[in-house]
């Protein structure tokens, strides 16, 4: 069985064929999803998705992107949204100093709002981190919290500080192609305990499908890519990956 920890499907993606997309991931054993908000409106989405069908989890929050809508209201939100039983994650949250539609302190504000929601409600958060990785930790450092980078996108260095604090790393379809040296070490050093699969869908497919909307069926490329360096079977990847995410998220 394998799990796409970070899909999107509630983006109109997959309005068209969200059932469909559903069939085609457990035809190839992918057997469950988490939905990560990226606004208070996408949570929303993500927790209806999920409530309605099996297999389908949600994690609530607000994207960097979006850290000037986080205030008192959109908190209360998220924490109400929180107390279904299918929500499973805060998130995605962080921080994004690569596009910077918000300025720094808007989005540090919004990030540790939102860590001290997951903080309250004991859940683990879902990490967003681009062009900010020394900030982010300064910020975690704050808190106590558990949780994965999801997209994990930079070196063998910033990862083991990433695992030193306890924290998951999600690898995506870029581990899939041939120039992500990078994350290549990355998937072949880190402990395959410490290891999530995601897809990131509609984003990132893999190298095969370059070009084309990604779906969670195409999280098995990012297994069989993380086997073959590591030369091991895909099984045991698809094993310890899954039972990592369902001890993650309790699911």
């Amino acid at each position: 069985m394998l799990i796409d920890t970070h899909c999107h499907l509630d983006f109109t993606e997959f309005t068209r064929d969200f059932k469909e997309t559903l069939v085609r991931a457990r035809s190839v054993g992918v057997q469950k999803f988490v939905i990560p908000g990226v606004e208070l409106s996408n949570s929303r989405a993500a927790v209806a998705l999920a409530e309605k069908f099996d297999g389908v989890f949600a994690a609530v929050g607000v994207h960097p992107h979006a850290a000037d809508s986080v205030d008192e209201r959109t908190l209360n939100e998220l924490e109400k949204l929180a107390a279904s039983q299918k929500v499973v994650a805060v998130g995605e949250i962080g921080l994004d100093f690569f596009r910077m539609k918000n300025s720094p302190e808007i989005q540090k504000n919004a990030f540790r709002q939102q860590l001290e929601l997951a903080q309250k409600l004991n859940l683990p958060v879902i990490i967003h981190s681009r062009a900010a990785d020394s900030e982010i930790l300064e910020t975690l450092d704050e808190f106590k919290v558990r949780g994965v980078f999801h997209c994990f996108g930079s070196d063998w260095d910033f990862a083991e500080k990433v695992l030193a604090r306890g924290f998951f790393i999600g690898l995506t379809g870029i581990v899939t192609f041939p120039n992500a040296k990078d994350l290549h070490e990355v998937a072949k050093k880190i402990s395959l305990e410490k290891l999530l699969i995601e897809t990131d869908a509609p984003f990132l497919a893999p190298q095969k499908f370059r070009g084309q909307r990604n779906e969670p069926a195409f999280v098995r490329e990012v297994a069989e890519i993380i086997a073959k360096l590591r030369g091991i079977s895909v099984e045991e990847v698809a094993k310890q990956t899954t039972e990592n995410a369902e001890e993650l998220f309790q699911i």
